[in-house]
């Protein structure tokens, strides 16, 4: 009987029956194919050869002479050395692209009016309106059939309002994704206006919708709507909004709730939609062609003060390159030079002063792109952008009646510049108790300086006040800043201010009216809240 040669299957995981020493390699039938991302897709490795060994017989049970073993496997080719420049991979389609062809021109953008979408230097619009002033540029008028045809042009009936109230009611469960469709076909059709948004779009993409939407839910309140839309148009100017953008807005609008409504969309409906849109946009078109000719979209404003307080908190003191009209108790958005386009809003830490200089109150917010910079990043020299002031957490100077002001955090800036608002306007024989809150003591940052007003003014009472039981007796109040407020109660007769973090506000405003306040005298700014950072 003939030896047979052992075989030793090669595969994945396996050595090859030629790296076993003393066995013959396997015959190979038909050539292995390449997987991706194996060694057969890469340069081979070079590898001293064994030194062959004599195959070793194996024992016969019958006599006879030894059968010759297999020849020795030859050596490895050498592998030259990886070229210094990488080779031109040809592109699809054509097959004259060989190593020797020309490299050809690269490809051109498909937007080439559109600026960079998450960098702001050369090519970015915006940069240039930051240095040089320069005005971003403004879109052609759109050509809306539907919104200039004459029955667009009547105003909206209560019919229509109903209209858009169902609508809307379809709309709110998809909310998320009319909004995305919303500024995808903005951005996909009117790529210039890409300019007017922020780099990344997780806050900023939701604000101009859901402004759209409230507006169209107060179209049956005429007072109110104009009121809101007012403050909104003025307050766009700093964004670059132009006349020339509404068309295309609503534009985009108007497909976006058309894809998103359901069965509740029809003719009617969008007309209905149509002729809404029509009285919002004309509100906040007037309101800031009427702003444009009192005052700029934005200003510039140099730091000259920048100071650390406990935590992460930081006074900051500003000089505007023209004079900033405000009341105290109103905010401004804040723009950096490190994150264009993106805007967060800061209450004005005083009352208006004869120098001119303004002062925020900034809490560094983890992961907040402007309150970060502000705190951590913004040095005297450094220059900002301000949009204009606003809010209604305003004194009533004529009414004269007593104040009660809650503030938590920095939430103490406002009602701080109320404070100082009221001694120069004078007392008229009004009372004001301020009830500022936070979790320990050293985090009332402001406490001396309001303690320094607390002992210049008699008419002013200031309770500090902190969640943490440690604190020492006559130090602060301990507990809930809306709970101590109630143990003081009734506060019948007061104007309330209330500024801070938004569950507080709430919590606050709760209270206030348990305690005797009336609705009409709670005065904050949680309804145009944004959030933080």
């Amino acid at each position: 009987m003939r030896a047979r040669p052992l075989r030793v299957r090669a595969g994945s995981g396996s050595a090859g029956p030629s790296a076993v020493p003393g066995l013959a390699p396997a015959e190979s039938t038909a050539p292995t194919p390449a997987v991706p991302g194996s060694t057969a897709d890469t340069l081979p490795v070079p590898v001293a050869p064994a030194p062959a060994a004599p195959p070793a017989a194996l024992p016969s049970a019958s006599a006879g002479p030894a059968e010759p073993g297999p020849a020795p496997r030859p050596a490895l080719p050498a592998v030259p050395a990886p070229p210094a420049v990488p080779p031109r991979i040809p592109a699809p389609g054509r097959p004259d692209a060989g190593p020797d062809a020309p490299a050809g021109p690269p490809p051109a953008p498909r937007f080439t009016g559109a600026p960079a979408l998450n960098r702001s230097g050369p090519g970015d619009h915006w940069s240039r309106a930051w240095t040089e002033g320069a005005p971003l540029p403004v879109p052609p008028p759109g050509q809306l059939p539907g919104i200039a045809s004459p029955e667009a042009e009547l105003p909206p009936t209560l019919r229509d309002l109903a209209l858009i109230r169902d609508s809307l009611a379809a709309v709110e469960p998809v909310a998320d994704r009319a909004t995305a469709h919303f500024y995808a076909l903005i951005f996909l059709h009117h790529p210039e206006v890409r300019a007017l948004f922020p780099a990344a779009m997780d806050v900023q993409r939701d604000r101009l919708f859901r402004a759209l939407t409230t507006a169209a839910r107060s179209a049956g309140e005429p007072a109110k709507l104009t009121e809101y839309l007012t403050g909104l148009g003025r307050a766009h100017r700093k964004y670059g909004v132009r006349t020339a953008h509404y068309a295309p807005v609503g534009e985009c609008l108007v497909a976006a709730l058309a894809k998103y409504s359901g069965d509740r969309w029809d003719g009617e409906t969008e007309l209905a939609w149509r002729r809404v849109y029509r009285l919002v946009s004309g509100i906040m078109i007037e309101a800031a062609e009427e702003s444009a000719r009192t005052a700029p979209a934005w200003w510039h404003a140099e730091v000259v003060s920048h100071e650390r307080r406990a935590g992460d908190v930081a006074v900051l003191t500003v000089r505007p390159d023209q004079p900033y009209p405000f009341r105290a108790g109103q905010y401004a958005a804040v723009e950096t030079p490190w994150w264009p386009r993106v805007w967060r809003p800061y209450s004005l830490a005083g009352a208006p002063r004869p120098d001119g200089l303004l002062t925020f109150h900034v809490k560094g917010v983890q992961a907040g792109w402007v309150s970060t910079a502000l705190v951590g990043r913004a040095a005297p020299g450094d220059v900002l952008r301000l949009g204009p002031a606003t809010g209604g957490m305003v004194v009533d100077h004529a009414r004269g009646a007593d104040l009660l002001c809650l503030g938590g955090g920095t939430g103490i800036a406002p009602l701080a510049a109320l404070v100082e608002e009221v001694a120069e306007y004078g007392v008229n024989g009004r009372s004001v108790e301020v009830f500022y809150g936070a979790r320990s003591l050293p985090e009332l940052y402001a406490l001396e300086e309001l303690r320094r007003l607390d002992r210049r003014h008699p008419w002013l009472k200031v309770h500090p006040v902190v969640e943490s039981p440690g604190t020492a007796p006559g130090e602060a109040v301990v507990g809930l800043l809306p709970e101590v407020v109630s143990r003081y109660a009734p506060w019948h007769g007061h104007d309330a201010f209330v500024s801070g973090p938004a569950a507080m506000v709430r919590r606050a405003v709760g209270v206030l009216l348990r305690a005797g306040v009336a609705q009409d005298r709670i005065h904050h700014d949680l309804a145009a809240e944004q959030p933080a950072g």
